[in-house]
């Protein structure tokens, strides 16, 4: 049979002491801080999951949903790069504005992450100069998303 034990404060339950005994040796702060971490928990767990939506020069709004994103602290022309192995498709910001390359083989963007200079890679192997650039989506294949 439980013991019951009294409670002076009114917030604290007969039936929290009955089913936790351990509960009672808690000073008003503690219980209030795992009152506040439960109450965290259940948000975090709640809360809605949204995906990331950048606007991309030249086509507009993507959703990163399906991309592998990492951010380049180590450069400072390129800031993030966004890649989707299935399609082929990168989304890389350069200082600020997002741009596309399209039919990009996964080694040249393996290639682009590992180089000792990220900005010298991008603008040798992928930029290109007009409308000739090795994977400029005007010549190349637009996933759709």
């Amino acid at each position: 049979m439980a013991r019951t034990v009294l409670s002076k404060r009114s917030d604290f339950s007969i039936e929290t002491h009955e089913r936790y005994p351990a509960v009672q040796s808690l000073s008003p702060i503690g219980r209030f801080m795992i009152r506040s971490a439960t109450a965290l928990l259940v948000l975090l767990f709640a809360a809605e999951v949204r995906s990331e939506t950048v606007d991309v020069k030249y086509r507009g709004p993507v959703d990163l949903k399906a991309f592998d994103c990492r951010d380049t602290p180590r450069s400072s022309f390129i800031q993030r790069v966004c890649y989707d192995k299935p399609k082929a498709y990168m989304v890389i910001n350069l200082r600020g504005t997002y741009y596309h390359y399209c039919e990009m083989p996964y080694p040249i963007f393996d290639a682009l992450m590992a180089a000792p200079s990220m900005g010298q890679f991008y603008n040798a192997r992928i930029k290109g100069s007009g409308n000739d650039g090795p994977y400029d989506c005007r010549t190349h294949r637009v996933p759709a998303y």
